[in-house]
């Protein structure tokens, strides 16, 4: 197991998902996607649980105030003070088996996700950008989606093609339009599925490995760097949090182990840290442009 590495909250959830670090609040929120829950975890030792009326895909933050959620149908806004959901939008309403998963939020403030088969078989997702009201879909043909994920310049995407094992890259200009699609890399190790992606200060992709039992971080050049191992098997996503960016919080599920799978992984769809030398990128809000390159903190 990773030197240092410590579960913060052993909460148990069916699919831990999608961490994001609010830095004025110092607060990690997630969502466990299968247990409908959003899950607000304080570094004081506040810990707050919200139900959601469908699958909770993500939460991010949104300007002036409040929260940007993906829902089983749709976008959501979401206000903690009362738990209430609004919705802004449907997608994929064509494909009833289909539901939102991951994304991210540009240094535009644009907001970028992926729909998927929630039975993972129909390659009927894609991916998606929405911004000033407008829903563009960007590429289609996935069974499950995971990411995206920005360079820190804000030039190339990184999206994940989980069944098949790939980690895509495009070419991203001003206006948010995609080209030049591409494989960036491809998980090799068995039984390991690549799930959410997060992007350093440097520009080294970090993967959670879905079945491979830890996290992979890959330079801008897709070469493998190296892997943080975990005591769990289905490792989802990270953030990077504290006043520095340099913990590293990571999301993980317990969803479809078998009691003997579960008594050896106790921990499972708990939440983990670590201490990393790199900082990641601050977390941008939706609806507010911060500009279109990040410096090291």
């Amino acid at each position: 197991m990773t030197a240092g590495l410590e579960c913060v909250w052993p909460l148990a959830a069916q699919l831990g998902e999608g961490p994001v670090w609010l830095a004025g609040s110092a607060e990690l929120w997630f969502v466990d996607i299968k247990g409908r829950r959003i899950h607000c975890f304080g570094e004081a030792g506040r810990r707050s649980s919200f139900d959601t009326p469908e699958f909770a895909a993500f939460i991010f933050p949104r300007a002036p105030e409040g929260f940007i959620c993906g829902l089983k149908s749709g976008l959501y806004t979401f206000d903690p003070a009362d738990g209430r959901f609004t919705p802004i939008a449907k997608v994929d309403a064509a494909h009833t088996s289909n539901r939102l998963n991951d994304g991210c939020i540009d240094a535009a403030g644009r907001l970028w996700f992926g729909t998927m088969d929630n039975d993972e078989r129909e390659a009927s997702g894609s991916m998606y950008r929405y911004a000033a009201g407008s829903l563009a879909r960007m590429d289609s043909g996935y069974i499950i989606t995971n990411g995206p994920a920005m360079s820190p310049d804000g030039r190339t995407l990184y999206h994940v093609d989980t069944v098949n094992q790939q980690v895509l890259a495009f070419d991203v200009d001003d206006s948010g339009k995609l080209s030049g699609k591409r494989l960036f890399t491809r998980i090799t190790q068995p039984g390991a599925y690549p799930d959410g992606p997060v992007v350093d200060c440097e520009g080294n992709v970090w993967i959670g490995l879905f079945g491979g039992w830890g996290v992979a971080c890959h330079s801008p050049q897709g070469r493998l760097l190296h892997t943080l191992s975990l005591p769990v098997a289905q490792c989802t996503k990270v953030a990077f949090g504290g006043a520095d960016l340099r913990t590293l919080y990571i999301t993980t599920g317990s969803i479809g182990l078998s009691a003997e799978e579960r008594a050896k992984q106790p921990l499972a769809g708990g939440l983990f840290r670590v201490r990393v030398d790199t900082p990641g990128l601050p977390q941008n809000r939706f609806g507010a442009q911060t500009g279109s390159s990040h410096r090291r903190p």
